[in-house]
């Protein structure tokens, strides 16, 4: 499976040289695979997802949860508006409101002016949970983790291959932080030993301490969670929109030159692609 970075930032999308280098568009990642295309989130990063391959009739967007940030791109997406494509829309179930009711907040004036009802495609919800699904050639695990509001994590295998994607989390929320017993950590079943892990490193040690609850994690934090659940290489995900190109290779640095010995990692960066398996 091949994947793609389209958006890397948290909260809200930023603009401008200052941030030009890792990218401003909030979370989208794709996941292909032959005709099979797999969308997670729907941030403003949708905006450069395009179908390349003329046989995908069909457009999975895999939701981890419904903030602005991950759901803002969804209205401008070409294959929504198009008769002959079958759009399935995945995320987290709440005691709130089916998935269709919660979407169409968004999708209704004032904030868009199409009705969800009203979109041409073939248009499919499945509101999922601690769920296991088949998608073409990909086995889907989704399970909740840590994140104001019903959030997701999910674990995409094909082949041997495994993705795991956990943009937002908050798994060291607590009185101990992060334990050492990984069956007991928000998410582990979903980022245990995977070749690629996506997870969210929003703040450094210093601006956690003032943001705990907030379901964000560090980016020591995120290194701690990975090394404990054997992740073969991390992607930190979900910059910060405070942290600029020059504060991001600032903070990369400061990681890379700590005494401790860390597993592969890197930042997330739009435009980066990998293939696994």
């Amino acid at each position: 499976m091949k994947i793609s970075l389209k958006g890397v930032r948290g909260s809200h999308p930023t603009t401008g040289t200052e941030t030009s280098y890792f990218g401003g568009n909030t979370p989208c990642v794709t996941v292909v695979k032959d005709e099979w295309l797999l969308v997670l989130d729907g941030g403003s990063g949708l905006q450069k997802v395009s179908l390349s391959n003329p046989a995908t009739k069909r457009v999975d967007i895999l939701l981890t949860h419904l903030h602005f940030d991950h759901i803002q791109g969804l209205g401008f997406f070409s294959p929504l508006f198009d008769p002959s494509m079958d759009v399935h829309i995945w995320a987290p179930a709440s005691a709130n409101g089916s998935l269709h009711s919660r979407l169409s907040r968004y999708l209704s004036p004032p904030l868009f002016p199409v009705l969800i009802r009203e979109l041409p495609c073939k248009l499919t919800l499945h509101d999922v949970a601690n769920s296991s699904f088949e998608i073409g050639p990909f086995s889907i695990e989704s399970r909740y983790v840590i994140h104001p509001g019903p959030t997701i994590g999910y674990r995409i295998k094909e082949n041997n291959a495994v993705l795991a994607y956990v943009p937002d989390h908050e798994p060291a929320l607590g009185p101990a932080g992060i334990l050492n017993e990984k069956k007991w950590i928000s998410g582990f079943d979903v980022i245990t030993e995977a070749d690629l892990l996506l997870h969210d490193g929003q703040y450094t040690t210093e601006e956690y301490k003032k943001r705990i609850g907030w379901g964000h994690s560090s980016m020591a934090d995120t290194l701690k969670l990975a090394a404990l659940c054997e992740v073969k290489y991390l992607l930190l995900f979900h910059h910060d929109p405070s942290h600029n190109d020059a504060r991001l290779h600032e903070l990369y640095a400061e990681l890379r030159n700590t005494k401790e010995k860390l597993l592969p990692f890197d930042l997330a960066r739009e435009g980066m692609d990998f293939e696994l398996g």
